[in-house]
């Protein structure tokens, strides 16, 4: 007979929290979690800067990251999950990971939309194993009017992104570096 010690105590306790933070997918609400927050980040975004929602009219994809935390020491990293809206329409979800070294101190947590303005570029990330942002996409900024605005060269640019909300200290916000992996929420 197994005797009841504060000992075994925790251990069950900490085993039943380890079971439940493994989120194995059945009786999960992960994908309603992930489509609320880019629909407040979305209705956010189009709010604060609606010059965006021109951006969105003209694109055939939007991948939303609604929360990216990264923190450093040296060596540092960044997780986040969103979807991938297609036509106004949840078609897929993804993670986004980030590594980096150098000199860096602090924590921040921003929110990204990656607008594809082409077909082909939309179509090359849904098709790959896992995207990497690089040189093929051209951010957009906000300037003292808070208005977001992008260069004539960015005009052209196959993946347009739009990196807000930032929160913390950690100096820059930016993709270069970042996976992208489908997930199963």
């Amino acid at each position: 007979m197994t005797h009841l010690t504060r000992r075994n105590f925790a251990l069950a306790l900490a085993g039943t929290g380890l079971t439940a933070a493994c989120g194995n997918g059945i009786g999960s609400r992960g994908s309603e979690t992930i489509d609320a927050r880019v629909d407040s980040t979305l209705g956010y975004l189009y709010n604060k800067y609606p010059s965006t929602r021109d951006l969105a009219a003209k694109s055939t994809g939007q991948l939303v990251m609604p929360l990216v935390t990264e923190a450093g020491f040296g060596f540092g990293g960044g997780y986040g999950r969103g979807a991938l809206r297609v036509g106004g329409v949840t078609v897929d979800y993804y993670s986004a990971a980030k590594g980096s070294f150098g000199l860096q101190i602090g924590a921040q947590q921003y929110a990204h939309v990656l607008f594809f303005m082409t077909d082909d570029a939309l179509m090359k990330f849904r098709r790959s194993s896992g995207w990497a942002a690089g040189a093929d996409v051209e951010y957009v900024f906000n300037d003292k009017a808070e208005n977001l605005r992008a260069e004539t060269t960015t005009a052209a640019a196959p993946v347009l992104a739009v990196i807000f909300g930032q929160a913390g200290l950690l100096l820059g916000a930016t993709l270069e570096g970042v996976k992208y992996t489908r997930i199963i929420p």
